[in-house]
């Protein structure tokens, strides 16, 4: 950690290359993963999406939780999302 507490910066190849590397190792386990990729720029691609998206902002309860979400979406850093009936899991996501 730098003087003002925060991590380093790291870059989003760098970000890529260990969601990559944890995805490979998910999978050597044996585990059925569902990593979230996007096209573009839109995060959500059907109205179901766009609702659920919407839903989320709605309970925001910190203000830097959405935008941090969406920069781990985008870097592709998200290797496992799984939704279910009643349960949702949100699996592993990789942070240096």
């Amino acid at each position: 950690m730098d003087s003002y507490g925060f991590r380093p910066y790291v870059p989003v190849g760098t970000r890529r290359l260990q969601a990559a590397k944890e995805l490979a190792k998910l999978k050597k386990q044996g585990r059925h993963t569902s990593p979230v990729v996007i096209g573009g720029r839109t995060i959500a691609a059907t109205f179901w999406g766009e609702a659920w998206c919407d839903n989320l902002e709605r309970y925001s309860d910190f203000a830097n939780r959405l935008p941090r979400g969406r920069t781990y979406v985008r870097n592709g850093s998200v290797v496992d999302l799984q939704v279910a009936s009643r349960h949702s899991s949100a699996g592993r996501r990789c942070t240096t």
